[in-house]
């Protein structure tokens, strides 16, 4: 049995860099998550952070060895958090739509 249904967000690509996570979904957004926010992906090697598997064709992303799960939907909707002045939280999504030529 899936749980997944089809109108699930699903990345295609996943990118640990040295201070975000990075996603890229199959409809072309771009999701760029502070690893502040993963203190396992934060702490991780980076040959952890590679070592990676997307879940349910894509709605799921696990790293094995530092067994670290996190949901394409939780990344779109991050948790609620306390803002200061210094410590806004920040979720950068973009899209590039390209229109076909008629």
């Amino acid at each position: 049995m899936s749980t997944s249904t089809p109108d699930q967000p699903r990345a295609t690509h996943v990118q640990v860099t040295a201070d975000a996570l990075e996603v890229t979904l199959e409809d072309g957004r771009q999701l760029s998550v502070p690893l502040e926010w993963f203190p396992r992906l934060r702490q991780a090697t980076k040959a952890e952070r590679k070592n990676l598997r997307l879940l349910g064709g894509g709605v799921g992303i696990h790293w094995p060895q530092i067994d670290e799960d996190l949901s394409v939907a939780g990344l779109l909707m991050p948790p609620a958090r306390v803002v200061t002045a210094n410590s806004a939280p920040e979720v950068r999504v973009s899209a590039t739509h390209h229109r076909r030529a008629r």
